[in-house]
């Protein structure tokens, strides 16, 4: 017997994608080929260099970075190799609230591309935060499938008439979200973040990928490496050497404040640190660290910082280097490379 092909809306998101391709492309309107007319093409232009201004840590590298990867992601291929292991309900009848984080540009945008998919309802709340971005998105998204203008809508007003909720957010916010949104059927995502672990043996164009691990997005996000795990008399200067690139993130004005602001507080209390004037390095058994800080450990056996880790998994969003993912790889996520590890689409396919 042939199994029946998943039926899931694509279309629209193939061709945002071309879209996106299309705008990192040009500076000015290319033409019809972009999906859009030219006044669309320059509000959506207009939008980014607004949410450039609303938020000073939404630098234009770091939301054509997100961008990037959009693009890259959305295409038929991924989008079908991703699906292509669901068993997908020919109808779902589900009303989902989304509560998006603002730590990254568009980092809610997963979620809402899960319910385009699955032709759900959705009521987005976003956050002050991120608050220009994906309203753009999905004006774009409307010109492609305007049927998705009533099943996706920003939510500016209190929630309501959903039974699923997904929500992102701090490990306070999700005491919140467990008082509010307990009771309906949920995702909850907390604080997590990355490490990496580096053996002897490791080249200095390793090094240097990993450095797009560690800053790429000024250390925000879960997925950006906050802790390194260094064999023994690892040379610190190499750390240092990779991460040269990065060195005009001291002219990022709030950048320059957490990593002077840190600076102070551990020369104040006396704690030792490695600095090289615009990344500060600290012995640190923590794994979260600091903007414009990372923490580093030595470790003498891998079997036993493996069991150190694997009782620090709930922390853990992505692990780079020995047991892991490629060094350079931590901020370019597949499509089916969910947050916290829970599995979005299984989650609202679900019955």
């Amino acid at each position: 017997m042939i199994k029946p092909k998943n039926v899931y809306k694509k279309a629209s998101l193939i061709q945002f994608g071309k879209f996106l391709r299309s705008f990192l492309d040009s500076d000015s309107w290319p033409g019809f080929q972009s999906g859009v007319d030219q006044n669309e093409f320059d509000n959506f232009k207009l939008s980014t260099e607004k949410a450039e201004l609303s938020n000073a840590w939404f630098s234009r590298k770091m939301i054509r970075l997100s961008m990037e990867s959009w693009a890259k992601n959305l295409n038929e291929d991924n989008i079908d190799k991703w699906m292509s292991k669901y068993e997908i309900p020919s109808s779902i009848d589900k009303n989902v609230l989304i509560i998006c984080a603002g730590n990254l540009p568009m980092v809610g945008f997963h979620d809402i591309v899960c319910c385009i998919l699955l032709n759900l309802n959705a009521q987005v709340k976003l956050s002050k935060n991120d608050n220009i971005l994906i309203p753009a998105i999905l004006n774009v998204l409307y010109l492609f499938d305007s049927e998705l203008q009533h099943r996706i809508k920003i939510c500016n007003e209190k929630p309501d008439n959903y039974n699923y909720v997904i929500a992102t957010g701090s490990n306070n916010s999700n005491r919140y979200f467990e008082y509010y949104f307990g009771k309906f059927p949920h995702i909850f995502r907390r604080n997590r973040t990355s490490i990496a672990i580096i053996r002897s043996e490791i080249t200095d164009r390793e090094l240097k990928s990993l450095s797009h691990d560690m800053l790429q997005y000024y250390g925000l996000g879960c997925r950006s490496v906050t802790k390194l795990y260094l064999p023994e008399k690892f040379s610190i200067d190499r750390i240092y050497n990779s991460v040269y690139d990065y060195k005009d993130l001291i002219n990022h004005n709030k950048y320059m404040n957490n990593y002077d602001y840190n600076r102070s507080i551990f020369l104040l209390g006396k704690k030792l640190f490695f600095d090289n004037g615009f990344l500060i390095l600290k012995e640190d058994k923590s794994l979260f660290s600091p903007i414009s800080v990372v923490n580093f450990e030595y470790y003498s056996s891998l079997e036993t910082l493996e069991k150190e880790i694997n009782n620090l998994s709930n922390d853990i969003q992505c692990r780079a280097g020995e047991g892991g993912i490629s060094f350079g790889t931590a901020q370019k996520p597949e499509l089916w490379d969910y947050s916290d590890g829970v599995d979005t689409i299984d989650f609202l396919t679900k019955i």
